[in-house]
């Protein structure tokens, strides 16, 4: 499956990171992994990307692309999937409500709504 990685820095990417390197070892996945620039996270866009690059290294997935996106997070990931042939686009994102449902911010709720591939959201 070719799979693409959206990352913006919060410790849910880092879970999402984690994840996603844990299956593409199981099954062989075709990563690519793209880091959006959303100011208000707790790493920077640099900060992500190195993160993405050690972590990758560190599994012996250093053969895999990482790249840097400009612009809006929601747009910016939803136009680098439909200019690639991805089977699948993994994100982090979603909380819990006091009632237990999920809530989504902006940018995930965005890229559900206009991605043109499967969205895998891991919480």
């Amino acid at each position: 499956m070719n799979v693409l990685l959206g990352l913006g820095g919060s410790d849910e990417s880092v879970k999402t990171l984690r994840r996603t390197i844990e299956r593409t070892q199981d099954v062989g996945d075709d990563l690519t992994v793209v880091i959006v620039d959303k100011p208000e996270s707790k790493r920077s866009q640099d900060e992500t990307y190195q993160m993405a690059v050690d972590r990758l290294k560190d599994v012996g997935l250093d053969e895999i692309t990482v790249e840097k996106l400009e612009g809006d997070p929601g747009s910016a990931l939803v136009n680098y999937a439909e200019q690639g042939e991805f089977d699948q686009l993994v994100i982090g994102g979603g909380t819990l409500s006091p009632m237990g449902k999920i809530q989504l911010g902006p940018i995930t709720e965005f890229v559900l709504l206009n991605a043109p591939t499967t969205v895998k959201l891991v919480r």
